[in-house]
């Protein structure tokens, strides 16, 4: 009897400690960077349902990728009849069409090494993005040209943030999810990659989760901005788990070659530095 007591009391307590871990991971951050782990984009932004959706194609301009043997690859081409658009974003991507149109070759901002700012940078193709998590900080890189998002824990907006690439970006957890916040954007940038233009009050929020048991990267996004937007914007963007670690890989290198003298964005270049 006393073996089997001190039996029960044993079960018991492993099992006090189970639902003790349990309730622990429940509550505990969520993990994007253990064992060199990336984070790699899978599709584009897709609208919640029931809320307005996004810039899309031009349905009579068919957008084919680089990957499709036969087949002319075409470049982004926006459909203006999208009903939550202002007359600002408007004219804004009726300029860009009309670059187009004119041989002007829309390759995405960030292969000719520009900054794409937020929410594009979400849609950074093919190579993974990496996180660092710290009290106090979580940095976001992009693998292929190191580009890097700033995202600074626990502390209240500046009343004037100075307009930079990827703005002022203030997070914190709630629970599984990481929240961040960013305003405070230059508007050199854009909302999409059509080029959707955007004022100085753009507002955009992400909540980072993991899904599919710690495979899948999801970050349901609110994009807003009155100057350009009628209604906010509601997507959900995906990323798949990689295997690090991070290479190097700076986006110049051979960019500033352009063999075939197609008219398109130059590199970006400082008249002084920023530092």
């Amino acid at each position: 009897m006393i073996i089997w007591a001190s039996t029960r009391i044993v079960l018991l307590a492993g099992a006090f400690v189970s639902a003790t871990q349990m309730a622990c991971a429940q509550n505990a951050v969520p993990d994007f960077s253990s064992n060199n782990a990336g984070w790699t984009g899978m599709g584009g932004m897709v609208a919640m349902p029931g809320t307005p959706p996004p810039v899309a194609q031009d349905p009579s301009r068919p957008l084919v990728g680089n990957n499709l043997p036969g087949q002319q690859p075409t470049f982004p081409y926006a459909d203006l009849s999208n009903p939550n658009l202002t007359q600002f974003a408007k004219d804004g991507l009726r300029k860009v069409n009309e670059a187009s149109d004119a041989g002007f070759a829309m390759y995405s901002r960030e292969s000719r090494c520009w900054h794409t700012g937020v929410p594009v940078y979400l849609n950074n193709p093919a190579q993974p993005t990496f996180f660092l998590q710290t009290p106090k900080q979580v940095t976001m890189i992009w693998q292929m040209d190191q580009q890097v998002r700033h995202v600074y824990m626990d502390v209240p907006h500046s009343a004037k943030p100075k307009p930079s690439w990827y703005g002022e970006s203030i997070g914190h957890y709630e629970r599984d999810t990481l929240v961040v916040d960013t305003i405070g954007q230059d508007t050199r940038t854009f909302i999409d990659n059509f080029r959707t233009p955007h004022s100085d009050r753009l507002h955009v929020v992400e909540r980072y989760r993991l899904i599919d048991g710690g495979n899948t990267m999801e970050a349901e996004v609110t994009i807003e901005d009155p100057v350009s937007l009628i209604q906010p914007l509601h997507v959900v963007k995906h990323w798949r788990k990689v295997q690090g670690p991070m290479t190097e890989s700076r986006c110049a290198d051979g960019e500033s070659v352009n063999p075939y003298r197609q008219k398109t964005d130059p590199l970006p270049t400082a008249s002084r530095p920023d530092f």
